[in-house]
């Protein structure tokens, strides 16, 4: 008999609390956490991330939710109380990306603060975040693949928790859900040792890094899940945004460094300070 997690926490006051949020905003926070040391350390203050979280997080899921609810449509037009039960999943990543950046592009305009040093600053952290939100779509039974064996997943070699939460509806899925988790961990990693290369990296370039990064797993991974946005009910949304910006933030960072002068990014200050 497999063991099934159980998508409920806790009750509070008789209100089921999800793993689903608590995870999500425990990735959250780390993330603040993790930006706010940057920040300092390039000599920003912690709370202008602390700041612009009181307006982009709102922001952020509200567009992660009408980002869903934009290519799932008919589906909220029969039922559309569902459109406010965010409790059991329905937010979509690029939705909640696109809705931050331009919130952001708002922040730093208002608060002269320059918007590539924050996106800079923000970017592993937001990518460490999708690591650790993707197993609350582990926790909800989403975010899965196609049908798949036993066998296929003890070869491997996940723990057995995760093998026996594979097993949806009475067929063992793929878990797309930890392959998005580990793309993203294994990006996290390979910008932090970019950045930490001196004159490597130039201001932006940490942040198209990791829209390079995210975007091309991302695309690969999308066309295994069976729950994927669908265009014309043809085309995959996230597989079709993950091209652009893929191709997008390519064409970006060759221009701008054919077009020259860039300064570095910023890593004068706190070099034996411990930071994302």
């Amino acid at each position: 008999m497999v063991a099934q997690v159980n998508r409920v926490a806790f009750d509070l006051l008789g209100i089921p609390i999800y793993w689903y949020a608590l995870i999500i905003v425990s990735g959250i926070v780390i993330a603040m956490w993790l930006s706010s040391r940057e920040a300092v350390r390039v000599g920003l203050r912690a709370d202008d991330v602390t700041d612009f979280m009181l307006w982009g997080l709102p922001i952020s899921i509200i567009g992660a939710r009408l980002y869903y609810i934009l290519f799932d449509l008919p589906q909220y037009l029969e039922d559309p109380i569902q459109i406010f039960n965010i409790r059991s999943g329905g937010l979509a990543i690029y939705g909640g990306l696109i809705a931050g950046a331009i919130t952001l592009y708002f922040y730093t305009k208002y608060h002269f603060i320059d918007l590539w040093t924050f996106l800079d600053i923000a970017a592993p952290s937001v990518l460490l975040a999708q690591a650790i939100g993707r197993w609350g779509n582990f926790m909800n039974h989403e975010a899965y693949g196609p049908d798949t064996t036993r066998t296929f997943l003890e070869n491997l070699h996940l723990p057995q928790f995760i093998i026996d939460n594979m097993y949806i509806d009475g067929i063992y899925r793929q878990p797309t859900f930890l392959y998005e988790s580990l793309w993203s961990l294994v990006g996290v990693i390979l910008i932090l040792f970019l950045r930490k290369k001196p004159h490597f990296l130039k201001k932006g370039e940490i942040t198209l890094s990791y829209l390079i990064w995210y975007s091309f797993g991302r695309f690969f991974i999308e066309g295994l899940r069976t729950d994927s946005l669908y265009l014309f009910n043809t085309i995959r949304v996230s597989q079709l945004l993950s091209v652009v910006l893929f191709i997008g933030s390519i064409v970006l960072f060759i221009w701008r460094r054919k077009k020259g002068d860039l300064p570095d990014y910023d890593r004068s200050l706190g070099q034996n300070q411990l930071f994302l």
